[in-house]
């Protein structure tokens, strides 16, 4: 009785956020097609990009933003991935990375460095958490895959509210799909979770994608805005990856897209120059 009485509670207002208008549904085997779907409908994609990074957190102390680069990306079915930035105003390297799916060789110009390695993180990642940005990371951050042999799947519902005017600071409400993939660990009844994609239901199109390493742990957390037609292909223009164990940031804006182009070996090699400094990783 005492919970009803007015002396004993106290009621404060927050902002609304209404249903958005038009939910569409669908069933997992029908999100499973779509995810696989777009996977598929992309062979090779040369864009333009600006790119931000920030390195810290609440585990520094600190946060630090470098300053826009602008660059391109180039992908060619299966692995091969270059990650190509300029220096503003001279617009010369200012980092180039190559890869092929297992190795990567990275340049560093201003620095007359380059790095090589596998496209895995060691087990004892670097301090600096620029260095554990593999390209397998843009990779799976780029193209969302569909379900990989001997994974098992699942399909949860959940809402999140989003904020649709800046200006106005609108928020609405909408439900999602959460879709959740799974392997069996040594053959028991222990499952390892591998990746959640996050499907909002007004498009039905992926707003985040959650990557776990093998402990359990969200490695990689990759969310996608501002979906646009190129071609055919839905794809996102605002894609920001995030690695929480490294406190490492990576915002991504797409101002040029060309999927399933042609794209010839040699744009995907990248030699070292005599005289650089070359450091291995693990």
């Amino acid at each position: 009785m005492l919970l009803t009485s007015g002396c004993f509670r106290h009621t404060y207002r927050v902002q609304k956020a209404p249903a958005v208008a038009n939910v569409k549904t669908a069933t997992l085997d029908e999100l499973i097609k779509q995810i696989q779907g777009r996977f598929d409908a992309i062979k090779t994609m040369n864009a333009s990009v600006d790119i931000v990074a920030s390195t810290g957190g609440s585990k520094q102390g600190k946060v630090t933003v470098y300053t826009t680069f602008s660059g391109y990306i180039l992908l060619r079915k299966p692995e091969d991935l270059r990650v190509l930035l300029l220096l503003p105003l001279v617009h010369t390297r200012a980092v180039d990375m190559v890869t092929d799916g297992s190795t990567f060789k990275m340049l560093i110009p201003p620095q007359n460095r380059a790095i090589t390695g596998t496209n895995e993180v060691a087990s004892t990642p670097s301090k600096n958490p620029l260095e554990n940005l593999r390209p397998s990371v843009f990779y799976d951050s780029l193209l969302i895959k569909g379900v990989q042999p001997g994974e098992l799947v699942a399909i949860t519902s959940d809402e999140r509210v989003i904020q649709v005017d800046a200006k106005k600071k609108e928020m609405v409400s909408e439900p999602d799909y959460d879709v959740s993939l799974y392997a069996q660990k040594n053959g028991g009844v222990e499952l390892a979770t591998h990746r959640v994609i996050h499907i909002g239901r007004s498009t039905l199109l992926p707003y985040a994608q959650d990557i776990y390493d093998s402990e359990g742990r969200v490695a990689t957390r990759a969310t996608y805005e501002g979906y646009q037609k190129f071609g055919d292909i839905d794809f996102p223009t605002r894609i920001t990856i995030e690695r929480p164990l490294d406190e490492l940031k990576i915002a991504m804006s797409i101002t040029k897209l060309s999927p399933n182009q042609e794209m010839e070996n040699d744009q995907f090699e990248l030699t070292i120059p005599q005289g650089t400094q070359v450091r291995q990783l693990p």
